[in-house]
């Protein structure tokens, strides 16, 4: 087939570029060091760039869901650690300790993630909301376990735009 991009691609090829973004997509849900929907979303571009409209099967509203789901994954990634410490009864300093924490802590990767969100929640209790160093440390804790539950959902999404790419692909397109 002919790709007005790429030129001709064996259909081969393309799958096996595609699956091979797909997987790395899925490993990049969990680790932190890929953009793991990012690649997802690329993969799909790179299948349809590969065997062109008609042979994809990609509709192009696909490319607005499977969008739309990689805003919402961010989204969640950055607050699930400022929801955990508001959970585990922190205060909005912690909250909001723990955000900024997290956005911090996206620069020290891999201990970041989790360190930012604690440290961030530590500090806020601490600082500005002073807070005792129990209630601190719990709100520090309930930080961490949003994020871990952060990647959860993170990895969820994620399988949810695999899935969509391949309903479209075989059962809609």
């Amino acid at each position: 087939m002919t790709s007005p991009v790429w030129g001709s691609v064996g259909v081969g090829a393309a799958w096996l570029v595609t699956v091979c973004l797909l997987l790395a997509g899925v490993v990049g849900c969990v680790l932190p060091i890929l953009p793991g929907h990012l690649i997802l979303f690329m993969a799909a571009v790179a299948h349809r760039l590969m065997l062109g409209a008609a042979g994809s099967g990609l509709q192009w509203w696909s490319f607005v869901i499977l969008g739309v789901l990689m805003a919402v994954s961010q989204t969640l990634e950055m607050v699930s650690g400022a929801a955990g410490a508001k959970w585990f009864g922190g205060t909005r300093w912690g909250a909001l300790g723990a955000l900024v924490g997290a956005i911090v802590g996206m620069f020290f990767m891999p201990f970041g993630l989790l360190a930012g969100p604690l440290l961030g929640a530590l500090a806020g209790e601490l600082g500005l909301a002073r807070q005792e160093a129990r209630p601190a440390v719990i709100s520090g804790v309930g930080s961490v376990v949003g994020t871990l539950a952060g990647i959860g959902i993170k990895l969820a999404i994620g399988l949810v735009m695999i899935g969509w790419f391949f309903l479209d692909v075989f059962l809609i397109g």
